[in-house]
């Protein structure tokens, strides 16, 4: 059902890709996917790492509610929170090259964490 609405939502009159691409600019819509894709890496590192929301709490004392928030993607973190969150599950964000594929493509490349490169 909810890909049925991706594609024809009666709600809006056209497919979500239509919509998105009407009413968001490249930008936007890069900006977006990348966030999307942090919140995702960041989600799937706790998990991979075996850790509550709260456990993760915590390790950074950053607050539970507070990284409820940021994985259902209803508030905009700073980076500093994001790289706190991060640290404890051996991961950074890196600044890298980037060669798109087209004007909307975004890549996010994750990778251990300079404290795990350094044996500390």
């Amino acid at each position: 059902m909810k890909k049925d609405l991706l594609k024809n939502n009666p709600a809006i009159g056209m497919s979500w890709e239509e919509f998105e691409k009407e009413y968001f600019t490249p930008e936007e819509i890069a900006a977006s996917d990348l966030r999307v894709a942090i919140i995702g890496e960041l989600i799937k590192a706790r998990r991979e790492k075996g850790l509550t929301q709260k456990e993760l709490e915590n390790i950074t004392g950053i607050k539970q509610p507070v990284i409820a928030r940021i994985e259902k993607g209803t508030t905009n973190p700073q980076i500093a929170t994001i790289l706190k969150l991060l640290a404890p599950l051996g991961k950074t964000l890196a600044v890298v090259p980037l060669k798109p594929v087209n004007s909307t493509t975004c890549l996010l490349y994750t990778s251990p964490s300079p404290r795990d490169i350094s044996g500390s």
